[in-house]
């Protein structure tokens, strides 16, 4: 039996015929968007171990900072007190496959403000961001047991990467406990 730490993470990837049509940023009231200001890291800090990855500093952040795009750390605030509560980031991820890629990351909500389209705001907000940019090719790596991200990036229209056996059983599973349909053959078996 395959323990979490030996099961591939999901990679999804933005359909490249959907470049030049961004997925609408929509907030409810109460809430705003705005890029990274100095002095969000302590906050971002306590999202991130809110939404299940503790341990961020700023040694942890650092490198990833390096990799962002201008105007590419994306928070979703409250209007009244400035508070992040969601938050993403546009970073440039090339490969000898893809060398001019980016890949949206770090995708985290404070669990206080769920269920109100926040999660969804944020990585809309990175996906537009990458494609203001001009970039060719925008993907996404997960887990296959977030279950409420993964449903996230599939309504945004992100496909799913089919790169193994091992991977389509893990889609198979993902969608029937989202109750989507598992439709292999319209989503990409490699990386474009």
């Amino acid at each position: 039996m395959l323990e979490i730490k030996d099961v591939p993470q999901l990679q999804m990837v933005w359909p490249t015929q959907r470049l030049s049509q961004p997925p609408p940023v929509v907030l409810p009231p109460d809430y705003r968007l705005r890029t990274y200001r100095p002095g969000d890291e302590p906050r971002f800090f306590e999202v991130m171990a809110l939404a299940g990855w503790p341990g961020w500093d700023e040694a942890k952040l650092k490198p990833w900072l390096y990799r962002m795009l201008p105007e590419g750390w994306l928070m979703v605030v409250t209007e009244a007190d400035d508070l992040i509560v969601a938050t993403a980031m546009a970073t440039h991820d090339p490969t000898w496959v893809r060398p001019f890629s980016g890949e949206v990351g770090w995708v985290a909500g404070d669990p206080a403000h769920k269920g109100r389209g926040l999660g969804t705001a944020v990585v809309a907000a990175v996906t537009a961001r990458f494609m203001e940019m001009g970039y060719p090719s925008i993907h996404l790596f997960t887990e296959h047991y977030r279950l409420p991200a993964l449903a996230i990036y599939l309504r945004l229209g992100y496909l799913p990467l089919l790169d193994g056996p091992e991977v389509w059983s893990l889609w198979q599973a993902v969608c029937g406990k989202l109750a989507r349909p598992f439709t292999p053959e319209q989503w990409p078996t490699r990386p474009f």
